[in-house]
């Protein structure tokens, strides 16, 4: 267990470390703030994300599950780092970034995102101007045709399988099969899916990479 020193960034989890749930509302309140804040239409946001109109419009009355690779794209849209808008942190602009001090995740103290491929843990959330991207994921899809299209976004990325086995295919024609304690590392440019091929669904630990965590549009 990691011990606690004035050195350490402590992320905001409760007590008995558990994890902490956003519910769909919650997510498309800050979508919302963050878009009006910024003097921007719906369309308008649309527009710099990629992000469909009618999809955004659903998603800030809380009424369907970002994919994450959406999500993110939002995130970018509006200037934000990833956590703000899927973190417990709520402060409406990042500011200048400081330099990086050790943070603390308890057990159990991820902030939890749900798609329906992927429940997401998130990882450090309280630390500002990360370079990386940690989490944990939850692995349900079993086919690529759970997908509208394979992910893709610059960078690098990184997996190492915690329980299950998973399938990653890339969209040329690569395909790894990960059981406990192997990992990848590859390039997240070359559009990608996880899958989940064991009995039970995989959890993994996952870190994206790129210039700056606020380019990461599409993660896994």
């Amino acid at each position: 267990m990691a011990s606690r020193t004035k050195a350490i960034i402590q992320d905001d989890s409760p007590a008995n470390g558990a994890p902490t749930q956003l519910n769909h509302q919650e997510v498309g309140a800050r979508i919302r703030e963050a878009r009006k804040a910024r003097g921007l239409t719906l369309q308008e946001l649309s527009e710099r994300s990629g992000v469909a109109l009618s999809t955004i419009s659903k998603a800030e009355r809380g009424d369907i599950a970002l994919t994450y690779e959406k999500f993110a794209g939002l995130a970018q849209a509006l200037g934000l780092e990833f956590e703000q808008l899927l973190g417990r942190r709520r402060t409406p602009d990042a500011g200048p970034v400081q330099p990086i001090s050790p943070t603390f995740t308890p057990s159990g103290g991820q902030v939890i995102y749900d798609t329906p491929n992927y429940e997401y843990g998130m990882l450090a959330d309280a630390l500002t101007g990360k370079r990386m991207l940690p989490m944990r994921a939850h692995i349900r899809a079993r086919s690529v045709d759970d997908f509208p299209d394979y992910i893709r976004h610059p960078g690098e990325e990184f997996v190492f399988v915690l329980c299950g086995e998973i399938e990653l295919r890339f969209e040329n024609g690569d395909a790894f099969r990960l059981t406990p304690g192997d990992s990848l590392y590859f390039d997240s440019a070359v559009g990608h899916v996880y899958l989940s091929v064991s009995k039970e669904d995989a959890e993994i630990l996952a870190c994206c990479t790129g210039t700056d965590v606020r380019e990461l549009g599409d993660v896994i």
